[in-house]
């Protein structure tokens, strides 16, 4: 009498573990993609997004004094890309900033709870935590951009 062979049960086994793990891995993916296009689009089309945002805000750049600028947007600790910013600032301060750093936190004040984001100007893409920062002061944000994929 023939023994079963277990290839075809621990094929069956592998194929279930990765179609379990199929959307997963899909959002992840998903994710990823949304974050480079992000990051693509702001690179590529910086400066006409901001023309666009100046134009819905009325503003308009004031020689060196004031200047606007479009980046992405980073969450801080994990790095990702989650939209872009309009900062605006002095042209030498603006000119260093490289992306705007995004913390969320919330807190139970009296009954409420109160959220926060915060917003950072920051001279440096490699966000990974609240003391790394490299803030540049003296430029805000003046627009977040969201995109609808």
């Amino acid at each position: 009498m023939k023994k079963p062979s277990l290839v075809p049960s621990l094929a069956l086994v592998c194929l279930g573990m990765l179609l379990g793990q199929a959307p997963a891995v899909r959002a992840q993916l998903d994710k990823t993609i949304k974050a480079s296009l992000i990051l693509l689009a702001v690179d590529r089309y910086g400066k006409d997004i901001n023309k666009f945002v100046n134009d819905v805000t009325r503003t308009q750049d004031i020689g060196d004094e004031a200047v606007t600028k479009v980046v992405p947007i980073l969450t801080v600790g994990n790095g990702t890309y989650a939209g872009a910013a309009q900062v605006n600032g002095p042209r030498r301060l603006v000119d260093t900033v490289r992306a705007v750093a995004q913390m969320e936190g919330e807190k139970r004040i009296i009954q409420p709870t109160v959220r926060v984001r915060g917003l950072i100007p920051v001279s440096d893409r490699a966000v990974k935590s609240l003391e790394t920062l490299k803030r540049v002061s003296g430029v805000g944000v003046t627009a977040t951009l969201e995109v609808k994929l």
